[in-house]
């Protein structure tokens, strides 16, 4: 993985951000056929063959550590009682393929002389904690090949592929992106029609680009970060078929429903789908999101979106926005998603793109701009340069509205909180707005907003 550059410079409203952001590659789905692979070592065979039960419950292998006598035979007999595909790769180079809930494979580990370390190979489950160890009880020659506990080892392909780093490339965040460009629709969606809502959302792992001539492979709902946004009133039920087609697990999240998450918030794998209803018996702006672990993982992948809750007697105004806020990880990184170590940070799934194509308003006009942090790690503190808030609503509260003497600077909101404020623009001009924790403006969350004359 190469290093890349990363900073900012701001001249009056505008800044550089430099990122380096890669993709996510997709896993390839492989049979369970066992793979046979001697261990690496130099001590004599005794000729014995030791075989070991290994289960797969909770994203664990159990046991975690194997003992052998120097010179055994390893023969490992794993069984998946876990909900979730999963494998098992040893460092040694010997391997199952990918083992489904339920279903059992047989690992010949060759002769064993040192220690050597296992891991679960699909996207995140080593992170997460799915690791094995095999160790000897005697003297033993040099420890095998172990492979780095971060997941950018060097020892063999994985069944289900980890990030892998794509082509670097260097981000100016004022660079225009092009004639071609069109910026995400941020206009809020209208309030549809009846008290009961069906909506279907499609898992699909797709390219985008994510700031100026930079791609990357994202999981994402209906091939959009975040994914679409969708709305309704105190009392609404929405029915939601998640269809899988995506190459790992998935499963979704949403917070605008109350209910026992068991059935509904599973992982389903490609190709299946699931049924998520839900009444909608609080106002706000809801998150949703994957709910397959590690969440971390799947968030920072692009596996989010917003349900916006109408307050009850909601007025009318005459622009309404919706500004989704999440940080962009290089690769599908996990271990700088840990560090909240973010290459960029975006307003709707592209860095500053609101920069390169504003949002607009004329003076005078009440605008409304809805504001979701979907995180996974950063909060956001929104705020519009020249503006001053009469109305805030966050978590499912008024904060401030027109009839009180004060006004507001901004909307502050940790991880998954949401709400939205409304200010009047005086005059023609160019509003800029920030996430004022300004090293996060500097990584692209900034935008601009364009008002005109009366």
């Amino acid at each position: 993985m190469s290093d890349r550059p990363l900073g900012g410079l701001a001249t009056g409203v505008a800044l550089v951000v430099l990122a380096t952001l890669t993709g996510v590659a997709a896993q390839r789905m492989a049979g369970g056929d066992p793979v046979t692979a001697a261990a690496t070592t130099t001590v004599a065979a005794t000729g014995h063959t030791t075989t070991v039960a290994v289960m797969v419950e909770d994203m664990r292998f159990r046991p975690q550590r194997i003992t052998v006598p120097a010179g055994d035979r390893l023969v490992i007999e794993l069984t998946n009682h876990d909900r979730r595909r999963h494998d098992l790769v040893l460092a040694s180079g010997a391997r199952t393929g990918t083992v489904g809930a339920g279903r059992s494979a047989r690992l010949d580990a060759g002769v064993i002389g040192g220690t050597v370390e296992g891991w679960c190979s699909l996207p995140g489950h080593r992170q997460a904690g799915m690791t094995l160890t095999v160790s000897t009880d005697g003297p033993s020659a040099a420890p095998a090949a172990t492979g780095e506990t971060d997941g950018t080892s060097a020892a063999p392909a994985a069944t289900g592929d980890a990030p892998v780093p794509a082509a670097a490339a260097t981000v100016d965040t004022m660079a225009d992106p092009g004639p071609g460009f069109r910026a995400r629709d941020a206009a809020a969606p209208a309030v549809p029609p009846g008290r009961l809502h069906e909506v279907t959302l499609h898992v699909r792992q797709v390219e985008l680009e994510i700031a100026p001539g930079v791609r990357q492979t994202m999981w994402t709902y209906d091939g959009m970060v975040p994914g679409p946004t969708l709305r309704g009133r105190v009392g609404d039920t929405f029915v939601v078929t998640l269809i899988n087609d995506g190459t790992v697990d998935h499963g979704v999240d949403f917070h605008a429903g109350a209910l026992a998450p068991d059935l509904p918030m599973r992982p389903i794998e490609p190709g299946q789908r699931l049924t998520y209803r839900f009444t909608a018996t609080k106002a706000g702006i809801w998150m949703y999101h994957c709910s397959t672990m590690p969440m971390l993982l799947h968030l920072g992948n692009g596996m989010y979106g917003a349900v916006i809750i109408d307050p009850p007697g909601l007025a009318r105004a005459d622009r309404e926005y919706v500004l989704v806020q999440s940080e962009l990880y290089r690769g599908g990184d996990l271990a700088a998603m840990r560090a909240d170590h973010p290459d960029a940070v975006a307003f709707n799934g592209y860095a500053a793109q609101y920069t390169h194509r504003p949002l607009t308003a004329r003076a005078g006009e009440r605008v409304r701009i809805w504001v979701l942090d979907a995180g996974p790690n950063r909060d956001t503190s929104f705020h519009v340069v020249g503006a001053q808030f009469d109305t805030v609503y966050a978590e499912g509260r008024y904060q401030l509205r027109p009839s009180d003497p004060g006004g507001a600077q901004v909307l502050p909101l940790g991880p998954a909180a949401g709400g939205f404020v409304e200010t009047v623009l005086p005059e023609a001009g160019h509003y800029p707005f920030v996430s004022h924790v300004m090293a996060d403006a500097d990584r692209g969350a900034r935008g601009m907003i364009e008002v005109t004359g009366r």
